[in-house]
């Protein structure tokens, strides 16, 4: 009769439960992605594109949460920034337009 074995007792596997971080620069660019159209014109757009470029490169290299926020922080900073160049245009058009008619007729 062969000896017995000795039991051998192992722990119980834990699942890693990793709750992942949100990156914060995702934050940053979703929150001045949305200023910028309320308080924050320009600046506010900027900062959300800046935020964001970085925030998805952080994300890439470390895992982090937040890749859906720092998209629509650049959306909103991109869209905020042509609506302002589209405005701009149209308003030196017309300024221009109005400035050449005055001088032509008066």
């Amino acid at each position: 009769m062969p000896s017995p074995q000795p039991l051998q007792t192992q722990q119980p596997a834990t699942a890693a439960a990793y709750a992942t971080q949100t990156n914060s620069l995702a934050w940053v660019s979703l929150i001045t992605g949305i200023l910028s159209w309320v308080a924050l014109p320009v600046v506010g757009a900027i900062v959300a594109v800046v935020a964001g470029h970085v925030a998805k490169s952080q994300i890439r290299r470390t895992g982090e949460q937040g890749n859906n926020l720092a998209t629509i922080g650049l959306i909103l900073g991109y869209v905020h920034l042509a609506a302002v160049l589209l405005i701009s245009a149209i308003v030196f058009i017309v300024t221009f337009a109005v400035l050449r008619t005055t001088t032509t007729t008066g």
